[in-house]
């Protein structure tokens, strides 16, 4: 993932230089001959930018603002029953909430869980508790819904996850890895639009 962050500022760089050489010489060839010498200004973008871009806004494009939206099970569920909820719904973990508080995360359950507590271990997945083999909350990286993508992408690499719960003093969702890396290539790839209209002239 940190190959992935250095390939998205390099290309960003490359299409910045690919821009501005194009608008120079573009006002190179408009304003030939002329002793005054304009300088035009690129467009402003209507992208929000990968700097501006939060886990919040990757929750809102996955429908994570609103209630339910995000799985869960509870500690005293079983494994198998919580690995079937996952594969049921094409996801790689599980928010595990505290007994009857339906906002307040205790854990989080993942297939890495599941592999290296419940199948390496010669474990029954249908006698194991989730709560036997979940990261527990004091072991827990969560970010905040205001993290920047970049940010949230960085803390991942650093501690070799792939789930992050989102918390602003409760549960609001969980993102993962292919939630940013899917919102970078939307954001590159609508900045490689915009750009190449630019270059073609429908700014104006």
């Amino acid at each position: 993932m940190q190959g992935l962050l250095q390939a998205v500022r390099s290309c960003r760089e490359k299409l910045r230089l690919a821009v501005l050489g194009q608008s120079q010489a573009r006002n190179a060839g408009q304003f030939k001959g002329s002793k005054d010498i304009v300088v035009m200004e690129s467009p402003r973008t209507q992208l929000k930018g990968l700097e501006n871009t939060t886990v919040s806004d990757v929750l809102m494009t996955k429908g994570g603002e609103k209630a339910g939206s995000w799985l869960c099970c509870k500690m005293d569920d079983t494994v198998y029953d919580a690995v079937k909820q996952m594969a049921q719904n094409n996801i790689g973990s599980l928010v595990v909430l505290k007994p009857g508080d339906h906002h307040q995360i205790a854990g989080i359950i993942t297939e890495r869980d599941y592999l290296r507590k419940v199948i390496v271990q010669d474990r029954a997945s249908k006698y194991t508790r989730v709560g036997d083999i979940m990261t527990d909350q004091s072991k827990l990286i969560t970010v905040a819904s205001d993290t920047n993508i970049l940010q949230a992408m960085q803390i991942m690499t650093e501690n070799q996850i792939r789930h992050v719960p989102v918390i602003d003093r409760k549960i609001v969702g969980v993102v993962s890895v292919v939630d940013i890396v899917r919102a970078v290539v939307e954001q590159q790839r609508g900045e490689v639009k915009q750009l190449n209209e630019f270059i073609r002239g429908n700014y104006y």
